[in-house]
Order: structure tokens, then sequence, then C-alpha cells
């Protein structure tokens, strides 16, 4: 079992003040595989003082040698790849089969993103006799999530670094051993010290006293909405800046003209990745009315062809929901969905019977109203719900009737029909016809999904202030 005992701070390993530690368990196996310290408040105001006292430097570095730190850490991050991946699968409990492209090689391409958006940044505009500059927001903390733990821990802390800000982090506590491996690649790649600090814990024992440290000027979070409304009370407090990433509840609207099966088949595999616990999945499939049938048809043969067992097998290609109350939070889901009189498809909320230990939950289907619990709240496991709709303005009014807005999808066999509703979508992010994620785009939502977006130049960015010098 791998023990870690230090927090990073101006560099270096140094021993937390906090008495206890943070058990890291294997979902698939229900195993401890690790512990991380229970970091303190005292921890972050070290790594605050150390990310402050970095920042006067750091902050005036040419946008070019960060471009080539990028560089070099993607290069690092890419040779243990493997490692990374392996790491990945044994704290979150994704298929080793994808996890390697998406999460470790992922992250490579997140990297070398950002070193490349550096250069397409206008940092000084000149506006009449005022010199508009863009300057770095100083201190951020970033709290990363876990079901993506390397890409949340670039996309948050990669993107900052770059614009210019130094960083206190908090991987989270679920899958906090990416997190230790990061920091030592960007310190190989020739990160000052103080530069990035990263301190493991709690959300209120670590994520609220970095939301409140006088010393940090900006909060990034991805997380829920629970979690994002209460860095925000406590950023306040200080008048600090929020950047956040939260979740998503988001429609697969299937029009008439398109190809059902594929169209079906691709939602249906968008909406189980990671085991369904990814913010922007495709949870709601809208379909018209008069093709309900072949709808659920399709979408119960391809939930019933995942295979779901160890995740480091190579046949494995559904892993288990991240911890035990995320596995009684969603199964309790399912039984909501059925209680509320929704028709049940395939799945259910007993844990497959061949599966003795691990968080396993059976990939579900169910078509209901948008009305339902399951259709407005996100479960962030594998259940998806089948929509009906009469005409295209209901459809696109049921996409839009969710307190969430971060991503969706159309399909139709005429893609400029597809990109002209697309602008009726209150959603952050829109695939027409299953075309993949660019991460040179944004992403980011609407309404609950947050404030602010991540990836590419956009991404570095949000972690920009502007300034005017006239004359």
């Amino acid at each position: 079992m791998e023990q870690r005992t230090e927090i990073f701070v101006n560099g270096a390993w140094e021993p937390s003040a906090g008495t206890e530690t943070i058990k890291v368990v294997n979902p698939a196996t229900e195993e401890i595989i690790a512990t991380v310290p229970r970091g303190a408040a005292s921890d972050v105001g070290r790594a605050a003082q150390a990310a402050a006292a970095a920042f006067g430097s750091w902050s005036r570095t040419r946008p070019e040698d960060r471009a080539r730190v990028f560089a070099d850490l993607a290069d690092l991050v890419a040779a243990r790849s493997q490692e990374i991946a392996h790491t990945i699968v044994r704290e979150v409990g994704y298929p080793a089969s994808t996890a390697t492209i998406t999460q470790a090689t992922g992250a490579v391409e997140e990297l070398r993103i950002i070193a490349e958006s550096l250069a397409h940044i206008g940092w000084t505009e000149q506006v009449g006799n005022t010199a508009i500059r863009r300057e770095p927001s100083g201190v951020v903390g970033a709290i990363t999530a876990w079901n993506a733990p390397l890409r949340s821990i670039v996309s948050k802390a990669g993107a900052a670094i770059a614009a210019g800000c130094t960083i206190v982090l908090k991987p989270s506590e679920v899958a906090p051993l990416t997190g230790y491996t990061f920091v030592e690649l960007a310190k190989q790649a020739g990160l000052p010290g103080g530069v990035l600090n990263m301190v493991s814990g709690t959300g209120p024992e670590v994520g609220e006293p970095i939301a409140a440290h006088p010393l940090v000027d900006m909060v990034s979070l991805t997380g829920s909405v629970r979690a994002g409304r209460r860095v925000m009370q406590v950023a306040a407090e200080t008048i600090k800046r929020v950047h956040l990433e939260l979740g998503g509840k988001s429609a697969n609207v299937i029009l008439s003209d398109a190809d059902l099966g594929q169209a079906v088949a691709v939602g249906v595999a968008d909406g189980f990745r990671n085991a369904g616990q990814v913010c922007g999945g495709l949870t709601r499939i809208l379909v018209p009315r008069d093709r309900l049938r072949e709808a659920e048809g399709i979408a119960a043969a391809k939930a019933e062809s995942y295979v779901l067992g160890d995740p480091f097998d190579p046949a494995t290609t559904l892993g288990p929901v991240a911890t035990a109350a995320a596995h009684r939070r969603v199964r309790n889901y399912i039984e909501v969905g059925i209680s509320e009189g929704a028709r049940l498809l395939t799945g259910g909320a007993e844990p497959p019977a061949e599966l003795k230990r691990g968080y396993f939950v059976r990939p579900t289907v169910f078509t209901g109203d948008n009305s339902m619990r399951i259709a407005q709240e996100e479960i962030f496991g594998p259940v998806l719900v089948i929509i009906p709709y009469d005409d295209e303005d209901q459809a696109i009014a049921i996409a839009n009737d969710s307190p969430y807005g971060l991503a969706g999808a159309i399909w139709s066999a005429d893609p400029q029909r597809a990109r002209d509703l697309a602008e009726r979508l209150r959603v952050g992010r829109i695939r027409i016809n299953g075309a993949p994620l660019d991460k040179r785009g944004t992403h980011g939502g609407f309404k609950l999904s947050g404030v602010g977006r991540e990836w590419g130049r956009i991404g570095i960015e949000e972690f920009l202030e502007y300034k005017s010098v006239i004359g």
C-alpha cells in the first residue's frame, strides 16, 4: 500500500500539519490502496504564502518561456502515460482499455494545446490613448475533480499557470495520487518553487480554507452544485473571482430525419463514459414519439452489450462508480425512477450478481418524461432516460427545461438544420451528428452548470484580468 505523508510547498515535499490520513479505495475491489495526508488550514496558509511570494517573478515571465515549460511537461507526462493510466484505473475504476487514451493521452493533448495557445492571446491592445493589458489574476486556488483527476488539474492549474498565475492545488480526496505525480513532473519540467503548491485533504478542511484565504485571489472548482455554492459563499467574504465547472443533465436531441441507430448508440456510449461519471454526458435521449419503440430497443441492446468487471481486464467496458456513497446514491435514483412510473428497459438497482466486490451498477435505461427526478437531477452513474417528443419545438423546449446547461447534441440528416437548432439550446457545448470534441474549443455551461470556461486559449484567458494604461 502506498503511503504519502507530505504536501508540496515552495518546490519541496514537507510534512502536513494534519494528524490524520485519508484512505484511497480501489472501487473495483473495495481495498485500500493508499493513504494521503488529511491536510489542515495551516497547510493551506503555507502554500498560499509560497504562491504569493512566487507570483511576482512568475507573472513577469514571457509567454513563450511558459509555453516551453508546458511543452516539456507534456513530454514528461507522455513518457509516464501508462503509469498514470494505471493509477487512474486503481483510483477511479476507469476501464484500462480506454484510460490511457481518454485520461493520460488526453491530458498530454491538453498540455500541448495550452503551450500553443499562449501565442494566440492578445496580451496588449491599443484603444485610442489607452493600452489595455491582460495580466495574471494572481494566486489561484484550484480544487479539482476525481472523475478525470489529471485532466482536471491540467484544465485548471495548468491553464492558470500558463496565464502567469501561481497555484494552491487541492486534488480530490477520492483520487489524489495522480496529483502527486503531476507536481513531480511539473518540477522536472522546470516550474520554479512556489508556482505550484499542493495540499491534499477534504473540502471542509482544505477546500474552504483555500477559498477563504486572503492571499488567494481567485478560486476555480470542478465539483457538485452544492460545492460550487459553498465556494461562492466563502469566496464572497473576500470578494474573490470564482470559476466553476459544475454538473449537467445533457440532452441528446435526435431529429426525425436522423440515423436513429447511430444517434442512439453513440448517445448511450457518451452517457456511459466512465460509468456515467462525466458531467457532460448525454443522459437524456430525446426521440420522436413515433420512433420511441425503435429507440428503446436500440438503447437497451447497446446498454446490455457492456461488460462489467475488473477494469484491468481488456474485455471490460464499464467499470464501477467511484465510492460506496455513489453506489448507494445511484442505485437509489434507479429505485426513484421506478417509483415515479418510468418504464425500466434494462438494468436495475440490484448489483450484478456475478460481481461479489466493487461498487458496480448495472447499465440502466428508462423511458420517462422530463418532469421526473431521473430527468432533472444529475445522477452521475450509468443511468439514462429516453424522452419522447411530438415536434421540433417541443424537443428544444424539453432540452432547455433543465436547471443545468452544460452540453448537448443534435442529430439530423441536414447538418445546417442541426446547427440552426443549436442556436436555440441554452448550453455551453453542442455536438452535431457525433462530431468529436475539440479541446481548442471551450468546456463550461449555463445556469447551474457553472461560471466560466475551460480548454484552449479561452481557458487560459479566464485567469487574466484587464488593466488600462492611459497616456
